[in-house]
Formats: structure tokens, sequence, C-alpha cells
């Protein structure tokens, strides 16, 4: 009686004559039984409070009634990631303190009363075992937190835990395995228990699409172990037929909705759909789970979309059996383009055969399986890329990279590199005009014939600019020598033609102008200028920007880049 005195004197904050003895005691008492150890794995969500709080003042009380105990512990545990994250673990452990702090107070203030009234500091009131209930703030978890009870108080058992969860309306996941056993458990009070589970919304998966058809282009060409290139199978077209599936649809899900444990619905989102790429002649089928063609042609993927281009397929020459061809989409012809005859598409050009001294323009690549015999004459142009068994006495233009076996005596304009690597892997005679490198086994000839490598530049805007150039003069002359003719209805409208196509030259050429301008920087940092080969001859003329370099000699092998002196040969 003499220690609860001394010790309700302590706590309350009376005056006492031995305060250093009381602590002595707890000490002592804190040594026969230790504090439990923590788990392996601690609790990933626990509420740090401080020694002077309420709940560790209600600690001690009960601690002196019944001997030592483990300490409060309040943490979130064994709950499940998809109802509870980092983020909302720290929110709901404001919210805890919170609650801990209305209860734990209030609780103590209860004990305060006794030295309110005036009554004898032996003498505890007798208080039940207490129960908190917290939700969180998307009532998904329940937690329960025992007091226990002071004086002769009720302890606590399953009627006081079923009527706190009632109060709360908590009727959805209780545990009931957990509330049978509780009351039991040695360490019932002072921690915080899972006392009930809602069910977490599951929000639908959005749509996706899966594709049959590549979206990007690999136009690396493979070399076999004799150092050939087959250019009659470099699939650049992907033919499709009519009603031919492009690509899978997967729909969204609707997603599954939770409960709370006041048995309240949480609805689910449902899923996005896909956003489906359809483009020009596609479609999407009746069961809204795939995208068809609805013609028969060439499948491409152009900025967000599937698109389908008419194939124009001739089985066999261009001769006079066909005539020119202008096409909007794509062209494959199984024989040779003769003599004299034009070929203009608007996507891919693939030739199987040979291609004559006549005039081929794609709008984007442009295949040539078994070479180009141009006579000085073959007029060979490409938005993309050129791949050519060989090329011969032909004008090449390639708006990006060019490669070829051999290339003989032809005048080559390409945006981004030359390659002439399988096969023979020659550049004899001609101009090469590349704006970033140049490789090749050979470059020249034994006989001395004179073969230009020029790098850098534009070369392609250059030869626009150029061919623009002489046609508007040509335009402007032959306008002069009309305008001298005696007036006639045929010369009033052939002037009207050539007007117009006067004026759309014109135009040609200032939107080349502008953006020259505008790629100024660009030249200015033209990045890597390079020839690479197994073996230059004499006669071979190498210019890098400003700078021009005369071979007089054999040199093998050759990498020639721009140094600050000049062209550096390695």
């Amino acid at each position: 009686m003499e220690f609860k005195n001394s010790f309700l004197s302590w706590l309350f904050g009376a005056r006492s004559d031995e305060p250093e003895e009381i602590e002595e005691q707890l000490s002592a008492q804190s040594q026969e039984q230790p504090e439990a150890q923590p788990p392996d794995c601690p609790p990933l969500y626990s509420l740090d409070l401080a020694q002077s709080h309420a709940i560790f003042k209600l600690w001690t009380v009960y601690s002196e009634q019944t001997g030592w105990k483990p300490k409060p512990k309040l943490a979130f545990e064994g709950i499940p990631d998809l109802l509870m994250d980092d983020v909302t673990a720290k929110a709901e452990l404001l919210r805890l303190q919170m609650v801990v702090n209305s209860t734990a107070n209030g609780r103590f203030e209860q004990l305060r009363k006794v030295e309110k009234r005036g009554e004898e500091q032996s003498s505890l009131p007798d208080l039940d075992a207490q129960v908190a209930v917290f939700l969180s703030k998307d009532n998904l978890t329940a937690w329960l937190l025992a007091y226990p009870p002071v004086g002769d108080g009720r302890e606590l058992d399953r009627e006081a835990l079923d009527r706190e969860l009632a109060k709360q309306q908590v009727r959805f996941g209780i545990d009931e395995e957990l509330l049978e056993a509780l009351p039991q458990n040695p360490e019932r009070y002072f921690r915080l228990f899972l006392a009930a589970q809602g069910r977490a919304a599951v929000n639908g998966v959005d749509g996706r699409v899966i594709d049959l058809f590549p979206r990007t282009e690999e136009r690396k060409l493979t070399v076999d172990e004799n150092n050939r290139v087959d250019y009659t199978n470099l699939d650049f077209i992907h033919n499709v037929e009519k009603g031919g599936v492009i690509c899978r649809i997967v729909p969204p899900t609707q997603g599954e909705p939770g409960r709370t444990v006041q048995d309240q619905a949480v609805p689910a989102k449902a899923g996005k759909p896909a956003s489906v790429p359809k483009g020009r002649n596609t479609a999407v089928s009746e069961d809204g789970q795939s995208l068809v063609s609805t013609i028969t042609g060439h499948v491409e993927f152009s900025g967000r979309t599937f698109q389908v281009k008419p194939v124009l397929d001739i089985p066999g020459n261009v001769d006079f059996s066909v005539g020119n061809i202008n096409f909007l989409g794509d062209v494959c012809i199984h024989g040779d383009i003769c003599s004299g005859f034009t070929v203009r598409a608007m996507g891919n050009i693939t030739v199987q055969g040979v291609v004559e001294a006549c005039t081929v323009e794609a709008g984007r690549d442009l295949v040539v399986a078994r070479g180009v015999q141009g006579d000085n004459q073959a007029v060979i142009r490409a938005q993309r890329s050129v791949f050519a068994k060989y090329l011969e006495n032909s004008c090449v233009y390639a708006k990006m990279d060019l490669e070829s076996e051999c290339i003989i005596n032809c005048d080559v304009y390409c945006g981004g590199g030359v390659t002439v690597r399988s096969g023979h892997s020659k550049i004899i005679g001609g101009k090469i005009h590349a704006a970033h490198e140049v490789k090749a086994g050979v470059v020249g000839s034994r006989v001395g014939n004179r073969t230009d490598i020029v790098l850098g530049g534009q070369p392609c805007e250059e030869f626009d600019f150029d061919l623009l150039t002489k046609e508007v003069q040509e335009l402007e002359r032959t306008l002069e020598r009309i305008d001298r003719q005696p007036d006639s209805p045929s010369k009033i409208s052939r002037m009207a033609k050539l007007r117009m196509q006067l004026t759309l030259n014109k135009g040609k050429l200032e939107e080349i102008r502008k953006d020259r301008e505008q790629r100024v920087e660009e030249l200015q940092d033209p990045g890597v200028r390079r020839m690479e080969c197994s073996t230059v001859f004499p006669g071979t003329v190498l210019t890098i920007g400003d700078a021009v370099h005369c071979f007089d000699d054999k040199v093998s092998p050759c990498s020639a880049t721009l140094a600050d002196d000049g062209i550096h040969l390695i």
C-alpha cells in the first residue's frame, strides 16, 4: 500500500520523497521480464509516440498493477499491399495518432479525477477494459486497440469487441477467429489488431493492340557466306489480302467492384479502350476484335495508323504492252523496265529484272534485283533508299541511303551513306556525292579512271536545286520564243500551261532556299564524314568540305576523314 501511494503521487505529479526508488523498482521489474524481441521482419508502418504520451502513462499504471508488460506497439501489421501503399499508410498513421491521442487522454483523465475529488491516492477507480475502433479513410480496414481495466474493472471480452464494432457499423470481412482468441491473448492490450478487411476494387485493364505487321522497317541487307545479297528477297513489301487481319484488338475489362468493412460497395473503374490504328483502306471487324484490310495491297505504318496501299503487280516487262506507269501506291515489276519508259509510284518500287535507259521515281524505297544498265540516260530517284545489284552509267538519287554491289560511271547523289560492300564491291568512275560516308571494297581502277568522291553538304537538295534552276531557265526561254509567234488559240493555251509550270517550279525553288536557310546550323556541324575502303587506286579524288585530296599512289587499306589541317588518311 505504501508503494502504491508513492507511485500514484509520482504518476500524477504530487510531491514524493522517493521518486528514484520508484523508478528503480520499475526498472528491476523490466529486467525480470524483458520486452519481447521484434520479429525478423519489423512492421512496415508503425506509429512512434513520445514517452510522455498518455498511452505510456496508462501502460505504467497497468504494469504496476499486474507486473511488467510489453510496451505499447501501434503498427499496421498483416495488411496486404493492395489495401495500403506507402503514401496511404503515412496518411493513415496521422489519422491513427488523432484517435490514440483522443482515447488515451480521455482514459488518463478518468484516473486524474481521483486526485481532483480529493480521494486517497492509494485507491484507483474501477474502469472496465476499453476498446477503440479505428477505420481507415477508405473504410477498407478496421483496427482494434484495447486499453486494460483499472482497479476491479472487467477484462476484455468478446461482447465488448462486438459492441464497439457494431457502433462503427463494421459488418463485412470480420476476422471471427481473431475476435474469439483476442480476449485470451496475453498481449491483447496496447496493440493494434486487424479486425476486418474489406475487398478493394480492382480496376479494369485497358485494351491493347497486338500488331501482326511491323511498325518499323529494317533496311539492313543480309550478306551470305559467299558475300552476296539476294536483292529479290528483301521483304520490304508486306502484302495483305482483302479482309486480312492487320492487328488484333484486345478489349478492356470492366473491373471488379470492392466492398468496405461497413458493407458498402466500392465502384471499380473500367479499362480504357485501345486506340485502334485505323488508317486508309482499313476497317474494324464486326466483332471489334481486329483491324482488317479492305483491299489487297501493301501494309505500312505511317504516323499513328496502319494503312494499306494498293500494289500494282506487273507480271512481265514494262514495254509497249504496258506503257508508262504512274501509280499512287506500290509497284512490283516481275520483269525488266525497258529503255525509253517511265515508272513513277508514290510508294515502293520493286523490279525483279533489269532497269535499262529509262526513268524510275519511287516515293519511298526502290529495289532493283538484277541491276541498272543506264546507257548514260537512266535516271533513278527514290525519296528514301535505293537497293540495286549493280548501277552502271546512270544518274542515281537517294534521299536516305544507297546500297549496291558495284557502281560504275554513275553520278550518285545520296543524303545518307553509300555502301558497296558485297559482291565485287567496286566504285569505278563517275562521281559519288554523299552527305555522310562512303564504304566500299575498291575505289577507282588500275587503269586510272577518274573517280570523284565528295562528302558533306546536302547532295539531294543541291541536285534538286540545280535541276529546277535549269528547268526554270528552259521554261523562260520557251515562253519568250512562243511569245514572238503570231497569236492563236493554241499559243494562248500552251503559254498558260507553261506559265503554270514555271510558277510551280519557282515555288519549289523557294521552298528549297528556305529549307537550306533553316538548316544552316546542321551544315555547320555535319557530323561524321568518312571514306572507308580496302583499296584506293590512283585517279581517285576525294573532297570533304573545302579540302581536296588526289590519290597519286595506291593506298590499301584506306580510311579518310577531315582534320584541322586537311584530309587525314589512316
